[in-house]
């Protein structure tokens, strides 16, 4: 677990969990004492115990592939908080997500807002989250390249959302992805400028790098 900390605002990441190795994460104002917890994986007990008094205020969930939200029964049971979900999202019951996720849509968290970022490739409803200087990106972008697709359409689907949601941020913004370590805006898109320099086949698509694939 690593704790990164701005004024009130404690963001925690905690992971690796269960077997796909996720990352779930923590978005707390110390001074309120609220939380959010972004995704609920396999192992989420471990989310649960670094809670201490704080009140979870909502579930968020960035995709529905089942890795990240194997640990609902425990994370839901636990808090009794919302959750919520973009309605794009195919792979959870539609009873049991609580409140649909906006483009655009702030939900706050003591005095801290956080911003929703519908950005679809990945899945149809894939969402990042913007916290102050930090970005929790699921699985649209990892360091070296975005996340896993399924046909050439969604990799460009993936790429449009990456470019024009997230790459239009600072460059100092750390990336907290679903799984394995963080990157920066910064470092992301030096390697993606890579990537468009070169052509490629038409039929791209799966695990892309942007340096070299």
């Amino acid at each position: 677990m690593k704790v990164y900390e701005d004024g009130s605002l404690r963001l925690f990441w905690v992971g690796p969990l269960g077997p796909f190795a996720n990352n779930a994460y923590v978005v707390a104002d110390a001074e309120a004492g609220e939380a959010i917890i972004v995704d609920m994986p396999s192992g989420s007990e471990e989310v649960l115990g670094v809670m201490g008094g704080l009140r979870v205020k909502g579930i968020l969930i960035t995709h529905t592939h089942h890795d990240h939200w194997l640990g609902y029964d425990v994370v839901k049971g636990a808090t009794g908080a919302p959750v919520y979900c973009h309605p794009a999202e195919p792979f959870l019951p539609r009873e049991r997500v609580d409140i649909f996720l906006e483009d655009g849509q702030e939900i706050g968290v003591g005095g801290h807002r956080i911003r929703v970022l519908h950005t679809p490739g990945h899945t149809p409803g894939s969402c990042c989250f913007l916290i102050g200087r930090y970005l929790i990106s699921g699985d649209t972008l990892f360091p070296g390249g975005p996340g896993r697709t399924n046909t050439p359409q969604d990799l460009q689907q993936i790429i449009a959302s990456i470019t024009q949601k997230l790459y239009v941020l600072p460059e100092d913004i750390l990336v907290l992805p679903g799984h394995g370590d963080p990157t920066t805006i910064g470092q992301s898109k030096a390697e993606y400028a890579v990537f468009a320099s070169r052509p490629h086949p038409p039929d791209l698509c799966g695990d892309v790098l942007w340096e070299s694939s």
